[in-house]
């Protein structure tokens, strides 16, 4: 099943993409400024993060494919999700500290038992 989550506007600063303030990089901080134009929600200054932005509690967590993350540290931890048969609408994630060795045999593990890993250790 394809989840649709919703969309939303590019969130920047002031004066990103102006020519002469070239310096002002892709990104979004909270206007604090007393007479800030964007603080005060004027329109030309473009959209603000707000709260109607947010997904539905149900699609939280939720990726593209309409998949979950389940997080694995270690080979033993993948096989016994596996055994366990939790895996049903997940996908794997390998956690970041996992070394080299152990993130191949996961890998080698997940292709062996078709489960879909998000950061495997062949790229």
């Amino acid at each position: 099943m394809k989840i649709k989550k919703k969309g939303h506007p590019t969130f920047s600063i002031p004066n990103y993409g102006a020519k002469k303030r070239k310096r002002v990089l892709p990104r979004w901080r909270k206007q604090r400024g007393i007479d800030n134009k964007k603080r005060i929600k004027k329109s030309f200054m473009g959209a603000e993060p707000t709260i109607g932005y947010k997904n539905p509690d149900a699609l939280q967590g939720v990726r593209a494919n309409g998949r979950r993350i389940m997080l694995v540290h270690n080979p033993e931890e993948l096989k016994m999700l596996i055994g366990k048969k939790m895996l049903g609408g997940y996908d794997v994630t390998i956690a970041k500290s996992v070394s080299a060795r152990k993130r191949i045999a996961i890998t080698e593990i997940a292709i062996k038992e078709k489960v879909n890993i998000t950061n495997g250790a062949y790229k």
